[in-house]
Formats: C-alpha cells, structure tokens, sequence
C-alpha cells in the first residue's frame, strides 16, 4: 500500500504558500530547491545552529513538507492534519527554514534566531513556533510521544498519519529501543518513524532496518539525499505495522 499525497487544498494550494513557492521554490532541479532552503538557513547565525545536525535533516524535510505532509499553515492545529515530530530536537533551523519557506511564519524570523525578539529558539518549541507539534532538545523523548500521539489518533477514529524523525546517535538511548519493540506490537500503520543515520552513534549501529524488522516493524534503507527514494520510501505503508525508513547520510 502507499500513503497518499498531501490534498490540493492544503499546503500545495494554499495562495500564500504558492505564491512563495513561485517566486523562491520553482527550482528547475531538486537541488535548486534544496539549496534554496539552504540559503534561507543561513539567514540565522550562531554557534547552536548545530549546522551538520540540520543539514543532515535537510532532504528528508524537505520532501515531506514539499510532496508529502497534509498539513496547512493556515491553521497548523487542524485537527485532520499529519503530525510530524521532530524527536532530534538538537539542529532544527532546517525545519525552521521550510517552515518559513512553506508560509507558517515570516522568512523574517530565521534573522532572529535565538535572539529575544524572535521566536526561533535553539530546539524546537511548541509553544512559540507555528507547525511546531513537540518541544524536543532531551533526546529520546520525541519518538515514544509519537507512539502515543498514532495511539491517541486510532482511538479517535482518525486516519491521519504521523512521522517522527530521530538521529542514530539519538538511538544510543535506551528509550528508542523500548519504543521500537513497543510500538511493533500495536498494530499502528499511520506511524512512520525515519531514522538519520549519518554515522553521529558513538556505538556503531549495525543494520538498524534489519533490527526494526525484528521488533515487528515494515523497515527499509534508502539513501538521504535521494528525494525519490525518500518519497517512495515515505508514502510506502503496510497494512499492519508501523514502517521505518533509515536514511542514510554519506557526505
């Protein structure tokens, strides 16, 4: 089975997010596009940008909130929305950059990076930022409240899928393996974790794919910076399981 597209009506078709996305985001090339967003992250400045932890992130949110994400800046608390947490919460200014791409606050506000006037802190925050779902920065945390945010949204009914991302050397701590082997076992297709492997662990991993798999979960290797592959690997669901994409990061 695959996921489908974001609807016409939402983050696509918004007139606001369209008329950025033509006058900064009709790249010839996915390139294009993703250096433009690099452009926009390097509007803030500071040392807690952590720039290789948000590099690394960078394709993988871009093909989400670009092809995939069914979410509306308009109004990020719809209820029939996609959830995306963001459990590596250490370098999240590429998220904070496509946000502001894709029209949930000004361009203006990565200038104000971790500044008192601005809203942009150095780890996400619910609280302040417009599509923020969870404040993150203590690692580990992020990818058990995903769990129960796919358990909250099966109980209501709602069919609207949830995606976290988490970092391999956030996958040191015990809780993301607690949360593996627990959420293989409760049937949540709608959750869909990915896992940047950029070689970060201070423990080697060894094939992460193969031991989601094990706890129960549809898992698979793709390449990071492969926009297509990130699609397919990211739309693809299983009927039962909850699905894991390592991407892999090999700069």
């Amino acid at each position: 089975m695959t996921g489908e597209p974001a609807s016409p009506d939402f983050h696509h078709g918004h007139p606001r997010v369209a008329a950025r996305r033509r006058s900064h985001c009709r790249a010839a090339t996915l390139s294009e596009a993703t250096a433009h967003i690099e452009r926009l992250m390097s509007l803030a400045s500071g040392d807690e940008k952590h720039d290789p932890s948000a590099h690394s992130t960078l394709d993988v949110l871009w093909v989400l909130y670009d092809r995939i994400l069914h979410v509306d800046p308009r109004n990020p608390r719809d209820e029939d929305r996609d959830r995306f947490l963001m459990s590596k919460g250490h370098g999240p200014i590429a998220l904070f950059a496509i946000l502001a791409d894709k029209g949930f606050f000004p361009v203006e506000e990565l200038s104000r990076f971790e500044t008192w006037q601005g809203i942009l802190g150095g780890h996400p925050d619910r609280a302040r930022v417009p599509g923020i779902e969870i404040s993150t920065g203590s690692l580990g945390h992020g990818f058990p409240m995903a769990v129960g945010v796919a358990l909250a949204l099966k109980a209501k009914g709602n069919s609207r899928r949830v995606f976290v991302l988490i970092g391999d050397g956030e996958s040191n701590e015990g809780s993301v393996w607690e949360t593996a082997l627990l959420a293989g076992s409760l049937e949540l297709p709608r959750l869909t974790a990915i896992l940047i492997d950029n070689g970060s662990s201070t423990r080697p991993l060894g094939n992460v794919a193969a031991k989601f798999a094990a706890f129960g979960w549809s898992a698979r290797t793709v390449d990071g910076r492969d926009h297509d592959a990130l699609y397919a690997g990211l739309t693809a669901t299983d009927p039962a399981r909850p699905t894991m994409v390592v991407a892999e990061i090999r700069e």
